[in-house]
């Protein structure tokens, strides 16, 4: 069992009265063996051999052809099914079938297949880790073509021309063979290690994203009203080229995005991602983007974003527009050993998420965060409820204008906690579980639902 403190320390926060001046207990930074394994087990070979695969179907748009078993997004996703099912007897591997009507860039009838391989946890709570397989070919220069069209002009969709041919080349190697890769080879590291995680792990591979999201809309417009728990979605796009257009070169770096406000669930699962990178891969840079994605695009994590759940986007740090949505997005513009970094970032993150506990709830029945002045009035009283599994909980504070933790204090396994003299006026606050092993949830943080305020009566 791998903690964060000591035996002797632990007793002796948890001997602590719950009434403390300010003091900091950082975040442990011992490492679990068990994550490193994981991040050890990528295979940079392996990775190599999966986008090698999916460019040679020659596309994988969402309208292309479904009967050749050699080319097409049929043939790729059989193969894709196939691969899953052959990584791990543990996955439960399935289509997540949606018969989709025309409407936009979807130009006819359509029956749009995801795949989805279900690792089971403990709980039935979700952690999703995602990309799209698709691709298309838009024509006219491809990306870089729509990026240096002339501003203010209005450009048809390249996607409603008429008479299309969905069978052209658009090999997507990168976009997004590389985030399709490293969810495939995920998926066989994870299952295959053994490990026994308290959250269940969702492996997700979607179609019609370059239509608009359309896959991964559809599923999770089933969940939401499922009312399933989704903790997090990680979402990979993009994500195996080091060389960008504009001639710079970074291979130790790795954008991550993720939508306001500041302590939205989103923006903590970035900061989550940000410190258990930072510890288990310390080569590699997390660049945290605040922004939903880069201007005027976007990818599947917002599906998830847009329903209330946490979710983020990996991005490399330098992108080839020249190469994306066209017929030159092929294996030679993919770094591998770069990829393989990402890879292990993606996998320290989900598995570290995985064997904590939930995050705590810190609102009630009403929504509102449940933080006050007591006892003198000038203090930080903070409740919250206990998480399932947690052993004790970490509190984290920073200053208003700060948009990250500054100080934390481990507080035993307590639902209460108050930090004499720190006011909540100065200070934003939030919590989070720590499970047996030491692994934290993320952070709940206490934000005030502003009542809106209702139009004053004047007289006629």
């Amino acid at each position: 069992m791998y903690r964060i403190y000591s035996v002797a320390v632990g007793a002796l926060l948890l001997a602590t009265p719950p009434t403390l001046t300010i003091a900091q207990t950082p975040p442990s930074t011992e490492l679990d063996p068990r994550v490193q394994q994981l991040a050890s087990a990528v295979s940079e070979e392996r990775l190599s051999e999966i986008v090698n695969k999916l460019a040679s179907f020659g596309t994988r748009n969402t309208l292309s052809g479904t009967s050749s078993p050699t080319r097409g997004i049929g043939a790729a996703r059989q193969w894709i099914f196939d691969e899953l099912r052959r990584a791990s007897p543990r996955l439960q591997v399935s289509y997540d079938t949606y018969k989709v009507a025309k409407d936009g860039r979807i130009t006819r009838n359509v029956e749009l297949r995801n795949i989805l391989a279900v690792l089971p946890g403990k709980s039935s709570r979700r952690i999703y880790l995602t990309a799209h397989y698709d691709t298309v070919n838009i024509g006219d220069a491809g990306q870089i073509g729509a990026n240096t069209r002339t501003p203010g002009r209005q450009a048809p969709d390249p996607q409603l021309r008429a008479r299309q041919n969905y069978d052209v080349d658009a090999p997507g190697a990168n976009d997004n063979g590389s985030g399709t890769a490293l969810t495939i080879e995920l998926a066989r590291v994870v299952a295959s290690s053994g490990l026994e995680f308290d959250a269940t792990l969702v492996f997700a591979l979607w179609a019609g994203e370059e239509q608009g999201l359309v896959g991964s809309r559809a599923h999770v417009q089933r969940i939401a009203a499922g009312k399933v728990v989704v903790d997090a979605n990680i979402n990979n796009d993009i994500v195996g080229n080091a060389r960008g257009g504009n001639g710079n070169v970074d291979d130790q770096a790795v954008r991550v995005y993720s939508d306001g406000p500041e302590d939205s669930g989103s923006r903590s699962l970035a900061r989550y991602i940000a410190r258990v990178g930072s510890l288990y891969v310390p080569s590699h840079r997390v660049q945290l983007m605040a922004r939903p994605d880069r201007f005027a695009r976007g990818s599947d994590h917002t599906s998830f974003s847009d329903r209330g759940y946490a979710a983020v986007a990996f991005r490399e740090a330098n992108e080839n527009f020249e190469k994306q949505h066209s017929a030159l997005d092929t294996v030679d513009g993919v770094d591998f050993a770069y990829l393989a970094q990402n890879t292990r970032v993606n996998a320290v993150s989900i598995a570290a998420l995985a064997l904590a506990p939930p995050a705590p709830v810190v609102t009630n029945q009403r929504g509102q965060a449940v933080i006050g002045r007591q006892p003198s009035g000038y203090d930080a009283h903070l409740q919250w409820l206990p998480s399932p599994g947690a052993t004790a909980y970490r509190i984290y504070w920073r200053e208003t204008w700060s948009n990250d933790w500054r100080e934390s204090r481990l507080v035993g396994d307590a639902t209460e906690f108050t930090l004499a003299g720190v006011s909540i006026d100065d200070h934003v606050f939030g919590v989070a579980a720590v499970g047996p092993a030491g692994h934290e949830s993320l952070v709940s943080a206490y934000v005030e639902r502003r009542q809106k305020r209702a139009n004053v009566k004047l007289v006629p």
